[in-house]
């Protein structure tokens, strides 16, 4: 089982499907999990394939670390795969792996933080140079870019700054617009809970980034 690296892990938000479009997905979930279960490996390849992008950006944003979070996402989708015979379907699919990989994240960065040589030095900045934060509008404008390669930097060390609870949060709500309800689930925690990381995390991030939003 492979999984591929997303082609971009630029901090923007993603495209949240419609409600009709969000169950027929689910829809699509259940038969593929069925067949998983069954013993059909091309499905599970198939789950793979339609969860690995969000997956890898919700990783990424939470360590800063491509190879980190290729070697998380290989973990993760390994130990899906050992679990799905006891996956009932008490909550989506979809909720089910994002409470795995949320898990598995969260984990690895409380071991990561003993290992004293972490720092924020090791914050992956391979980020500044993906297509998707290069203004091809200003490619001519190097301060313009000089910028935008800042303020990405600067947003990086505060997301890092955060608390992992926290940056959880941020990454699942603000980045990839999942709702307050789909992320208590996941997290397991109260939607007033979510709120209140995330009304902290922004105050946070903006004391942070004061000198960019003024």
């Amino acid at each position: 089982m492979l999984v591929s690296e997303a082609s971009s892990s630029a901090i923007v938000p993603v495209f949240m499907p419609t409600d009709s479009a969000k169950e027929s997905s689910a829809d699509a979930d259940r038969e593929l999990v069925r067949r998983a279960q069954a013993g059909e490996m091309a499905a599970f390849d198939a789950l793979v394939v339609k969860f690995s992008p969000r997956l890898y950006g919700m990783v990424y944003h939470m360590t800063s670390n491509r190879e980190d979070t290729n070697d998380l996402l290989q973990d993760i989708f390994a130990k899906a795969y050992r679990s799905l015979p006891r996956f009932r379907g008490t909550s989506s699919f979809y909720t089910w792996i994002y409470a795995i990989a949320t898990n598995m994240t969260l984990n690895f960065l409380k071991k990561r933080k003993r290992r004293a040589a972490w720092s924020l030095d090791d914050i992956d900045t391979g980020i500044q140079n993906d297509e998707a934060m290069i203004d091809i509008g200003h490619a001519a404008n190097p301060r313009h870019q000089s910028d935008v390669n800042e303020l990405q930097k600067k947003l990086n060390e505060a997301m890092q700054a955060l608390s992992d609870d926290h940056r959880a949060v941020v990454t699942m709500f603000d980045i990839q617009g999942i709702p307050h309800a789909e992320i208590s689930k996941i997290l397991k925690v109260s939607e007033g809970t979510i709120r209140s990381r995330l009304f902290y995390a922004h105050q946070q991030l903006q004391g942070h980034l004061e000198e960019f939003i003024r």
